[in-house]
């Protein structure tokens, strides 16, 4: 049906009381705003959903979650997994987060399975790390992660915990689209599922765990540690205040601020707007009180405390940021140089990072005789090749992509904010003991490994007409068939939209153009974006920098002739 349809099709069954009714009737004469929010159904995506929270079939509400959520309990059920196993649910700051995560618990314990709940919000890793612990069959966390306030989340894990993927995610799609929005699903008060014994509350407990967990990847002993380094922290109003400070706190760190105004609970995000740490903006406040206490290392997490990012102070007094390349490199060399120190270090360790991720890290890790593993882009395809490694004779060793998410450990099948928060916090005390800053470390990297320089751009396209136009761009790149750009040949032109190698099927290219330049593309799963990624390798920083800043003018010249 076409949008004006089923937006009728939706006043007709809501009670006109319902603010679900109400919002639609006040865009009844906004022809635009009624084909946004039912062009399509939301998307069951990189796994689960995400999108602006309202009335629609492309938005998040309570009929978009409870569908999404009885066909997940479908699921469940036809699988023959004991549904006693349970689903450990999480969630996050947001607008709608906790009703939507005991809507959720309502009706799998109305099917009859169990739900572990959190009484409030917590990271993201701490559900994966539960899920694991619990022994569930699966997970759900309704969280955004670094979207803006206008948007909300539904993101499913299964019993490995690490998000679904391949054949679970399909078969959930599938159960989810028999059902229609206003079926009636069974659904017990959280009281009586309680009594009933399908709603378990969960807190504290699994709190202590996974922050032993989480002390536990610590690589140096404290006479190694500066324990006093000056460091600033924010959780950009997000779920991260808590555990992070309790950790450093554990640990003996002395010399760490929180961002005052960012540290409680806000799902406004007033003093941040865009509360994801991947953009420098983000670190406002944080450079303020770094300036204002000495701080030498700004840490920063997102709204469910997966991605972390932080800014190091350089010699003149100014912070500088570092993005996920580089933050994952320094943390690879440090836990392998620790590790390999202890005789921690497997002698078959596998990192896995993700086919647009640069090639510091995995220099790095080969240098120390570890395997290198590489996944689409999202943790459910990062972790998901743990059981690959496995199969080889490998241990896992460390996860990691560009858009500063990493995985320090296995029991966190997921990207692990708070436990990298606490590397970090380490790295610069161990630094800082050897009279050295983080920059001073990374630089020392660079030296030995060569200058890797890097840039991602975002190109954001709303909407019906932004997904026509970033479709557009792909196919004059895919069809196009270019064979140079600027001042560069294409050497070697990598097409993942049937699969590569044992890479499955993605909508990516990558564009090789010799001495270790190369860019690639590909549309979010997740946003209305389609995002670049620029690499570049040389023996001096400039010739490097030179090489992504020509790559890029040359695909912007021919992203100009799409548009």
């Amino acid at each position: 049906m076409k949008a004006m349809e089923v937006y009728s099709e939706w006043l007709k069954k809501l009670d006109p009381a319902d603010p679900l009714a109400q919002e639609l009737q006040a865009i009844k004469s906004d022809e635009k705003e009624i084909n946004e929010r039912f062009y399509q159904e939301i998307v069951f995506g990189t796994a689960g959903l995400r999108g602006i929270c309202g009335a629609g079939t492309n938005r998040m509400n309570r009929l978009t979650v409870g569908r999404a959520t009885q066909g997940i309990a479908n699921y469940i059920l036809a699988s023959g997994v004991d549904p006693l196993k349970g689903v450990a649910i999480a969630y996050d700051c947001r607008y709608h987060s906790q009703e939507f995560s005991e809507l959720a618990a309502c009706i799998l314990a109305g099917n009859g399975i169990k739900a572990y709940l959190f009484p409030d919000l917590r990271p993201t890793p701490e559900l994966s790390f539960a899920i694991r612990k619990l022994d569930c069959v699966s997970g759900i966390n309704m969280t955004a992660s670094h979207n803006p306030k206008e948007y909300n989340g539904y993101k499913v894990y299964w019993s490995d915990g690490a998000q679904i993927s391949g054949a679970v995610s399909d078969g959930m799609l599938r159960e989810i689209q028999k059902l229609d929005f206003f079926d009636t699903f069974p659904a017990l008060s959280i009281e009586e599922a309680i009594q009933k014994g399908l709603i378990v509350m969960i807190g504290e407990e699994m709190d202590k765990e996974y922050l032993d967990y989480v002390k536990s990847m610590r690589q140096h002993t404290d006479d190694e540690l500066d324990l006093g380094v000056s460091l600033v922290y924010t959780p950009l109003n997000g779920a991260g205040a808590i555990p992070v400070r309790r950790v450093l706190t554990d640990l003996g760190f002395t010399g760490f601020h929180l961002v005052p105004e960012q540290e409680m609970p806000d799902p406004e995000f007033t003093t941040v707007g865009y509360p994801n740490p991947e953009d420098p903006k983000a670190f406002a406040l944080a450079q303020k009180l770094g300036k204002e206490t000495g701080a030498e290392v700004l840490i920063a997490t997102d709204p469910d405390s997966d991605r972390m990012a932080i800014e190091v102070r350089g010699k003149d007094g100014e912070y500088q940021f570092l993005n996920g390349n580089q933050t994952g490199a320094m943390l690879i060399a440090y836990m392998a140089e620790g590790m390999k120190q202890s005789g921690k270090l497997p002698p078959k360790a596998a990192l896995i990072k993700s086919i647009v991720t640069g090639d510091m890290g995995a220099t790095i890790a080969r240098d120390y005789g570890i395997r290198v593993y590489e996944a689409l882009t999202g943790f459910k395809n990062i972790c998901g090749r743990i059981p690959d490694a496995n199969k080889d004779g490998y241990e896992y060793f460390f996860g990691y992509e560009e858009s500063i998410g990493c995985a320090p450990g296995e029991a966190v099948r997921d990207k692990d904010g708070v436990c990298c928060a606490m590397l970090i916090a380490e790295m610069a005390a161990y630094y800082k003991k050897k009279g050295m800053s983080l920059m001073d470390a990374l630089n020392q990297l660079y030296e030995k490994y060569g200058y890797f320089r890097e840039a991602q751009v975002s190109l954001v396209r709303e909407g019906a007409t932004g997904a026509a136009l970033i479709g557009r761009i792909m196919d004059a790149f895919r069809d196009g068939k270019p064979q140079e750009f600027g001042p560069f040949k294409v050497t070697k032109t990598t097409d993942y939209i049937n699969g590569y190698e044992d890479i499955p099927a993605s909508n990516v290219l990558r564009f090789d153009l010799g001495d270790g330049t190369w860019f690639a593309m590909r549309p979010s799963g997740t946003e209305p974006k389609i995002k670049f990624y620029y690499y570049a390798v040389a023996d001096n920083e400039e010739l490097a920098q030179s090489r992504v800043d020509e790559m890029k003018a040359a695909v912007d010249e021919l992203i100009r002739k799409v548009e």
